[in-house]
């Protein structure tokens, strides 16, 4: 495969291990932002060493914002994702879609969305 083809690419960003939990935990909830220690606890198995080059990735590549708030101690840095990071969880919907109908028989997933899911 060409290593400029779009799918390729998009394979490198999303293919990581914990990048699409990542993303599906920012979108969860009706808090837009999401603390670091938040996306630790609810990823229990993530190193920290990790969580943080998959969040510094993602913020590369646009799929999500950070902000910080130094205007207390100890600071508080929080996530949330871009137009573009929200667009992408319609295409793990879509899969979603796509798991339920040929491969996974799921019955509570199929009644819930992506964001009231504890995945």
């Amino acid at each position: 495969m060409n290593k400029n083809c779009a799918v390729y690419k998009t394979s490198e960003i999303l293919g990581k291990r914990w990048t699409i939990l990542i993303l599906l935990e920012l979108y969860k909830e009706k808090n837009k932002w999401k603390r670091y220690s938040y996306l630790k606890n609810r990823l229990m198995n993530i190193t920290p060493k990790i969580l943080s080059e998959r969040l510094k990735e993602l913020q590369k590549e646009k799929l999500i914002e950070r902000k910080m708030d130094v205007s207390s101690f100890p600071i508080k840095t929080e996530y949330s994702l871009t137009k573009s990071g929200e667009e992408l969880i319609k295409v793990m919907e879509e899969m979603k879609r796509w798991a339920l109908k040929w491969k996974i028989n799921n019955k509570e997933c199929r009644k819930m969305k992506c964001r009231d899911c504890d995945f």
